[in-house]
């Protein structure tokens, strides 16, 4: 183990290339620590006996945070100053809190996602730094009677769909998505209250408020994409290009980033 008055490191911690810790952290019990990751001063890991937390590449631990439990903290996540977590943190997500729960995710250079892009005022698509992503605002026709949107397939909605699927009663701090396809398209259109999608090819990520039956967000084929910040009365339409196959999902990020690298 390393003493000092600066930090505190466990003799069972496994520290990668470049790790840097500051001045007042505590790393106890058994730690592996990857490449890159940033430990600020005051905060604490401590998974406790017969566990082990684990943080992949790139992480960064804000002033006391404290990591606890049998957890895994995936690469580029960053953890807020005074954050309490003890369950998995996904790739790129920011967390804080106590308990943490994500409130973010990170963008270029890893810094946070400084806005959601908002849909076109008229109808038709905008195209985004997202590999193949577009958000679409769709024809809107208001009237005392009821008002009315409309999207036609292979047109508006650029693919024929297969099958649909309805999302609604999320919890607000639950997160779904985190997952990408191998061949299936997906149009996302929050039919009622609101939410936000981040959508990942690997390099490049933006974040998308769905908040009118308006607006539609196209995910093709190897985007990684998340649902969250959930409105308690959101009921999030997917149209898919495909039946449902549990096989054509990619659950992996770091196999969704070896498969990215190869479609570019």
């Amino acid at each position: 183990m390393t003493k000092n008055q600066n930090y505190f490191i466990s003799e069972n911690a496994h520290l990668g290339d470049g790790v840097a810790i500051s001045p007042g952290a505590t790393i106890n019990g058994t730690c592996k620590i990857g490449s890159g990751c940033r430990i600020d001063s005051g905060a604490t890991l401590d998974p406790g006996a017969n566990a082990c937390i684990t943080l992949e590449e790139n992480v960064h631990i804000q002033a006391g945070a404290i990591i606890t439990g049998n957890i895994t903290i995936c690469r580029n996540a960053l953890i807020q100053p005074g954050a309490v977590v003890n369950r998995d943190v996904p790739p790129h997500a920011i967390v804080n809190g106590n308990p943490a729960k994500i409130v973010g995710y990170t963008g270029e250079n890893d810094s946070p996602i400084p806005h959601q892009r908002q849909a076109p005022e008229k109808p038709g698509i905008s195209q985004t730094s997202v590999n193949g992503v577009t958000l679409h605002k769709l024809p809107k026709v208001l009237d005392l009677r009821g008002n009315l949107t409309v999207g036609e397939f292979e047109r508006s909605i650029p693919f024929d769909s297969k099958r649909y699927f309805l999302v609604f009663d999320v919890p607000n701090a639950e997160v779904r998505g985190e997952h990408a396809h191998r061949t299936c398209h997906q149009f996302l259109i929050c039919a009622h209250g609101q939410l936000s999608v981040v959508a990942d090819d690997g390099v490049n990520r933006e974040e998308f408020l769905l908040d009118d039956p308006s607006i539609g967000l196209h995910l093709p084929p190897l985007t990684w994409g998340i649902q969250y910040k959930y409105s308690s009365d959101a009921v999030l339409l997917v149209f898919a290009s495909e039946y449902y196959d549990p096989e054509e999902y990619i659950r992996d990020y770091s196999e969704f980033m070896q498969l990215s690298i190869k479609d570019r």
